[in-house]
């Protein structure tokens, strides 16, 4: 019988989950960012092969929550932490051990789930400086697999694959052999919007954005997609619109290509910029534009 199972990638914001979600399905499923806590909700990406079926889970990046919307990205981090048959530790081996890591492994201490280790951006850092990085978490977890990678190159991702089949019980497929997201379209269009809002602003106003599709009219030969971008101060729309629209006309064209790529038709795009003041701590909003609610 074939091997089924739900793994969940976890780590600090900017560790590279979303990039290693997307090289282990093959497919675009995350968006990437070099801007820290760019995923915003739980993300389910499916494997199959010869020896089954692996379910998955990208998360929001650990982190002490400031705003709602943070903690209710806390909350689907901890909600992705139920049931799972495996968790994948992904730590940016470039970068020195933080009380952020600290607060990963306290978590996962707590949660006692089986879980691997995965020391992300080997291809960054030197072989030898990976064994004091080794040592230093290896006795902080029973770790089943510590697993060098590179989730930007690939360097042993086959091998990941292969240990996380081996880990897993026998079980059954819990989605069809042609899918590789839960995500509904309309979902990864907003999302992929808003990865190229923060390609084009970088530091200047990623975290005050949110992406809310208005319309998304299917036709025979185009999709239309009308699309309202959320800032909270008017300083940030200036930023987004740019001098005579130049910004919104950029971030625009790049989505629309991405759009096409996703939907496999013609697109036509329109993007709106409204101010909505503390979004990050309105309910209403963080309900609209779909970060789920999850009770205690």
């Amino acid at each position: 019988m074939a091997k089924s199972g739900f793994v969940a990638i976890v780590g600090r914001p900017n560790a590279g989950k979303s990039t290693l979600l997307n090289r282990l399905v093959g497919e675009k499923v995350a968006i990437v960012s070099v801007v820290p806590q760019t995923t915003r909700n739980q993300i389910r990406g499916v494997v199959n092969g010869p020896e089954g079926q692996i379910v998955f889970i990208d998360t929001p990046g650990i982190h002490r929550p400031l705003h709602r919307l943070n903690q209710r990205m806390m909350k689907m981090v901890h909600a992705a932490l139920e049931g799972l048959d495996l968790v994948l530790l992904i730590v940016d081996a470039s970068l020195p051990f933080g009380e952020g890591d600290r607060f990963v492994l306290n978590l996962l201490r707590e949660k006692n789930l089986p879980s691997f280790l995965l020391l992300n951006k080997i291809d960054q850092i030197k072989k030898a400086d990976l064994l004091p990085l080794i040592a230093r978490y290896a006795n902080e977890l029973s770790w089943l697999e510590v697993i060098p990678v590179s989730a930007l190159t690939g360097e042993n991702v086959d091998l990941l694959l292969k240990r996380i089949f081996a880990a897993l019980r026998e079980g059954p497929s819990y989605f069809s052999q042609d899918e590789y997201t839960d995500q509904p379209e309309r979902i990864l269009a907003a999302e992929f919007i808003r990865e190229k809002i923060m390609h084009h602003t970088r530091e200047e106003v990623p975290h005050s954005v949110a992406v809310i599709l208005e319309k998304f009219e299917e036709g025979e030969r185009l999709v239309r997609i009308y699309a309202s971008i959320l800032v909270e101060r008017d300083s940030q729309k200036g930023i987004l619109i740019g001098q005579k629209g130049r910004m919104l006309k950029q971030i625009g064209t790049d989505a629309r290509w991405e759009l096409e790529r996703l939907l496999n038709t013609k697109v036509y795009l329109e993007l709106f910029v409204k101010v909505r003041p503390h979004w990050r701590d309105n309910e209403a909003v963080l309900d609209e534009i779909g970060i789920a609610k999850i009770r205690s």
